[in-house]
């Protein structure tokens, strides 16, 4: 009964709930930024993301009491309101920081001397005392209340549109697209070339370098920054694009030429064994049949490759950034966004938002390649 036709083994939806998990973790944390981005700092510090969906109660920022003051049946009375908008509502307010649910909405707070002060449940306030208050000190209110989804664009005027942030940012996005895509191009290129010499040409040595690139992919990149970049000040190229290319490229290379040369090993043998009958080259299968033939094998490492440079802080600082800053890339420049004090959490988070529509973009528009790039020579 297990094998009829149109069933599902139990395993098939093991697959499929797993994938469908997986998905969710990978989107929850990107939702949390986009909704984050467009949220203020109070809120940010305040509340989770989750919950700016929804009416959420949290503490309001003390408010001094203002406003003209009338005189009401023999009293000074100065009335005004917590909140802009008639939209929150008080569920409890205090004159003390350190008793700040001390009243209920409605309850009349004596704050000696015959001055009086009353919150109702929409932020109306009204304070009352014997004598003028002019020239006095007005007290504070600190209040809770449940606001409604409130979401502010300012965030991203301030990232896109300030002056003091648009410089920067325009310089980073510029410097991160220099080193992303001839940071994708230039391993594409190399291996391409390895990867069919590695499937199609028969050479001494083949299966042993073969086994060398498998072997690199499991090297941490970090052992290979020091000493990488001391060759490169010997050899005269220091800190620059340069430098930074040959780095992407060397440390991309090994998965590269694994990718290609298990989708390129895997293409028909009788197109490339006619094309020599009829006389083309090497050179001439390479440009002409492998290289159409695999596009979805190139577009799958292009998508990780730009993924990987575009989202690199590491080996940018080692081998590009220097002190003046003309070189920052696009992580550094939102680290510096935080400030010496490591604030502006609401910039941050549009920042970074910003900063990952370019690879989701990319992402989306060759994500069909990229299934039939990995899964390449896993099946016969």
């Amino acid at each position: 009964m297990d094998n009829i036709a149109g069933s599902k083994p139990a395993l098939a939806w093991a697959v499929h709930i797993s994938v469908a998990l997986l998905v969710v973790l990978w989107l929850f944390p990107t939702a949390g930024l986009f909704v984050s981005s467009f949220r203020t700092a109070d809120q940010i510090a305040t509340s989770g993301w989750w919950s700016a969906l929804s009416r959420q109660e949290r503490q309001v920022p003390p408010i001094r009491v203002e406003g003209t003051e009338v005189a009401r049946d023999g009293r000074f009375v100065i009335e005004g309101r917590l909140f802009a908008a008639d939209t929150a509502e008080v569920s409890a307010w205090g004159t003390n920081v350190n008793r700040p649910e001390e009243f209920a909405p409605g309850e009349t707070a004596d704050l000696g001397d015959g001055v009086t002060l009353t919150v109702d449940a929409r932020g109306a306030y009204v304070l009352s005392g014997p004598a003028t208050f002019a020239g006095q000190r007005l007290p504070r209110i600190f209040s809770t209340a449940a606001t409604p989804p409130e979401f502010t664009l300012d965030n991203y005027r301030a990232i896109l549109f300030d002056p003091r942030n648009v410089d920067g940012m325009s310089r980073a996005f510029l410097n991160t697209l220099t080193v992303a895509i001839p940071a994708t191009v230039i391993p594409i290129l190399v291996a391409a070339f390895a990867a069919y010499a590695l499937a199609w040409m028969e050479f001494p040595g083949r299966a042993l370098l073969i086994a060398a690139i498998v072997g690199l992919l499991v090297v941490p990149l970090q052992l290979a920054l020091i000493p990488l970049l001391k060759l490169h000040n010997n050899i005269g190229i220091g800190k620059g694009y340069l430098g930074v290319w040959l780095a992407h490229t060397g440390f991309g290379l090994p998965l590269a030429i694994y990718l290609l040369r298990n989708y390129m090993v895997g293409l028909p043998r009788d197109i490339i064994e006619n094309a020599r009958v009829d006389g083309a080259t090497d050179f001439q299968i390479f440009v002409r049949i492998i290289l159409p033939l695999s596009f979805p094998a190139l577009a799958s490492f292009a998508i990780f490759q730009f993924l990987w440079t575009w989202n690199d802080l590491l080996v940018a600082l080692v081998f590009l950034i220097d002190a003046s800053g003309q070189t920052t890339v696009m992580t550094k420049q939102i680290v510096e966004l935080l400030g010496t004090r490591g604030g502006n959490w609401e910039i941050l988070a549009t920042a970074a938002f910003v900063s990952i529509a370019v690879p989701l973009a990319v992402f989306f528009l060759m994500q069909r390649y990229l299934v039939r790039g990995l899964l390449a020579g896993s099946v016969k």
